[in-house]
């Protein structure tokens, strides 16, 4: 996830609690969505949809986060 952003991500990981909380949460719903979508970890559809929606929500604020710094 924005890999082409590498340093600014590293530099907003250290000096912008909001983007780490933010970005800490996406790598814990990143997880259990594949964990999910596997089947090592079954859940309802809907579940996983709200899940996935979560997750999306996340991936936007970071990039808004890293487009206004």
């Amino acid at each position: 996830m924005f890999e082409h952003r590498q340093e600014e991500m590293e530099r907003l990981m250290k000096e912008n609690e909001d983007f780490r909380r933010i970005f800490n949460r996406h790598q814990e719903l990143d997880k259990r969505v594949t964990a999910a979508e596997l089947g090592t970890a079954p859940m309802e559809d809907l579940a996983l949809v709200q899940l996935k929606k979560e997750k999306l929500w996340a991936k936007d604020k970071l990039a808004q986060i890293m487009d206004t710094q």
